[in-house]
């Protein structure tokens, strides 16, 4: 593979090919990526996976009109060809006034931030199936489980590089290292499955195999035999398992483009008190070994930390440079590139601030709730913020956990949920979105 130097080179070399055929400004994206997987079932070898790859794809420009075109096919030739097709398909493309390259006085050119992304460990297969054997023989030791889905384990490594035609170039490395197991607790029409996965960018910060094993049985367990609930409002409690996915609906909705398109539920709410008093949602793409640390972003705009939400309040949207011009705002560097096309919106590692209560003390005082941890189906509207999906997780009675139940459904608007959000103290810091178990009053519980 080649090293993140060689991978800007040819970003760059495309956007000259692309310059040289006709184009009036371009930017290429480089793409490669190794990775080796093993799975182990029931103790045996089930799957051993080597995967490589290589994409690079390019964006030209011809005045307001644009064209995307991508190709594994690397050789001279091909690259010749693929601009001159990029730029007729750009040519033949309508106009759009709000597209093209970032402005080039906000471009970055370094040094970037050391981020820590590369591990120079490389497990052997033999490694990788040694750790995968002791996440399920961990998980199989779990009194109460009777089979096994499988574990696994797998390292791989992935590079990225960016090139325009307006002076910016960049590129950088990130290594990957994950365990995970899925078991099976319970017999006959009483089974129940459940899992722990973990991944990092360095091989020792990653928990032990054994420790990912038993997390995974202990959780199938836990869940056997569960009741239902009753349908009515009650307050629902969020395992940090899920509570992240409720920051998720919140910075899809603060997409730029979605504002654009006037079809996010934040509309016209910059400003207003979203959440709590003192509520804090951090952005911070600079933190070390973080899973969404990037020294730029994909656009060549610098990424750097900041509040999302201060005080409960929104600070501004998230900006790549097409929405910025269309809503007529700075762009915030927050555009990403896929393997192919117009920039999306990602964002840099997140947390939201802990509060200054364990999740016992946050339950203490219910007498009749449920703790979620586990959310099923896509029931979210990104244009209305309601919310309804189904669930999994215990009961809570009298302030305490007080057994599993299952097959029902939690439902209401994300602007009342965040309203009514109350952090827990237990912030874990190993995802990409880290928040804490999160407590939300008021919801509507449908069950049995």
């Amino acid at each position: 593979m080649l090293n993140p130097e060689q991978a800007k080179e040819r970003a760059q070399d495309l956007v000259a090919r692309a310059r040289r055929a006709g184009a009036d400004a371009a930017d290429a994206v480089y793409g490669a990526s190794s990775s080796e997987g093993i799975q182990i079932r029931l103790g045996k070898l089930e799957d051993v996976e080597r995967s490589e790859s290589e994409h690079i794809s390019l964006r030209v420009f011809s005045g307001t009109r644009s064209a995307s075109i991508g190709s594994s096919d690397l050789s001279d030739i091909a690259l010749d060809e693929l601009a001159a097709r990029a730029i007729d398909m750009a040519r033949a493309a309508p106009e759009d006034a709000y597209a093209g390259l970032a402005p080039e006085e906000l471009l970055t050119h370094g040094p970037f931030p050391e981020l820590d992304l590369i591990d120079p460990a490389e497990p052997s297969p033999q490694a990788l199936r040694e750790r995968a054997e002791e996440a399920e023989d961990a998980a199989r030791a779990v009194q109460g489980v009777t089979n096994s889905d499988g574990a696994s384990a797998s390292a791989g490594f992935g590079i990225f590089a960016l090139a325009t035609s307006h002076g910016f170039a960049g590129a950088y490395g990130a290594s990957s290292h994950s365990t995970s197991a899925s078991v099976v607790a319970g017999e006959g029409a009483g089974k129940q499955r459940d899992s722990a996965w973990r991944q990092t960018h360095h091989v020792e910060d990653l928990p032990s195999a054994r420790e990912i094993g038993e997390l995974a049985g202990t959780r199938a367990v836990a869940r056997l035999e569960p009741g239902k609930v009753k349908s009515g409002p009650m307050p629902v409690l969020f395992d940090p398992r899920v509570s992240g996915t409720l920051v998720g609906h919140l910075i899809g909705a603060m997409s730029g483009s979605a504002i654009a398109r006037r079809s996010s539920f934040l509309l016209d709410r910059l400003g207003e008190q979203i959440f709590a008093p003192g509520t804090a949602i951090a952005e911070d793409p600079h933190r070390p070994r973080g899973l969404r640390a990037r020294p730029f972003d994909g656009e060549g705009l610098a990424t750097r930390a900041r509040n999302l939400v201060e005080d409960g309040k929104i600070t501004g949207w998230l900006l790549d440079c097409a929405a910025a011009r269309q809503l007529g705002l700075e762009p915030t560097g927050h555009a990403s590139r896929g393997g192919g096309g117009a920039p999306g919106i990602s964002v840099g590692n997140i947390h939201l601030e802990p509060g200054p209560l364990s999740p016992a003390e946050l339950m203490a005082d219910i007498a009749d709730g449920i703790y979620v941890t586990e959310l099923i189906g896509q029931g979210v509207n990104g244009v209305t913020g309601d919310y309804s999906r189904g669930a999994s997780g215990f009961r809570i009675v009298n302030g305490e956990l007080a057994g599993p139940v299952a097959e029902f459904t939690i439902a209401g608007n994300l602007l009342k949920m965040f309203a009514q959000m109350t952090p827990a103290s237990d912030l874990e810091w190993h995802r990409a979105i880290n928040v804490p178990t999160l407590r939300v009053d008021g919801m509507t519980i449908a069950g049995n």
